[in-house]
């Protein structure tokens, strides 16, 4: 094949024009692959991002819901309340003692503290909720580490306890469903 002025060209001053020009679109394709694929990632990280931060304020809720019904049963606890002791608690409600002793309540008519008998046996005049500590939750149960301590008329601390109080949600009402600690 000759062109113009006795230049001869090959099938291969064709054919290798062509092969960079597809090679060139090949590497252009699998670039633009890539930028898609990398788009595709950051979007959906946005996206898992943006999912996840609504449930951060509902699990801080759930546990301020759920942590409500301990904060009540202390404060009735130390008016020696028993009545609004009852209203913290969901029943059956179940408490694990120091001697690992089972005592079940099926109603709130069975519940109830001997406040007399408790200051009478360890000098008790109130106690005081020293931490309470999310450890497991859903929407319908939360475990809660409680660490409380009691103190004497005098305001010497004799007792500090660590406790696992579970609370429950019950007829859209949060109420502490089992307790077990070391406390008599």
């Amino acid at each position: 094949m000759t062109s113009g002025v006795g230049v001869r060209r090959s099938g291969f001053g064709v054919l290798v024009p062509r092969v960079l020009e597809v090679l060139a679109a090949k590497v252009l394709d699998v670039l633009v692959l890539r930028v898609l694929v990398l788009g595709v990632l950051v979007l959906l990280v946005h996206v898992l991002t943006l999912r996840a931060e609504p449930l951060r304020p509902q699990t801080t809720t759930r546990e301020a819901m759920a942590r409500a019904p301990i904060d009540a049963f202390f404060n009735a606890f130390n008016r020696r309340d028993n009545e609004a002791l009852k209203k913290t608690l969901h029943y059956p409600h179940v408490r694990i003692n120091e001697q690992g002793g089972v005592n079940v309540w099926q109603t709130a008519a069975e519940a109830g503290t001997n406040f007399d008998g408790l200051a009478r046996a360890e000098g008790w005049a109130r106690s005081s909720l020293d931490s309470v500590t999310m450890r497991a939750s859903d929407p319908v149960k939360v475990h809660f580490e409680v660490v409380f301590s009691r103190y004497k008329a005098d305001g010497t601390k004799y007792a500090t306890y660590q406790s696992f109080w579970i609370v429950t949600l019950k007829d859209g009402v949060w109420g502490v469903q089992a307790r077990s600690s070391f406390a008599p």
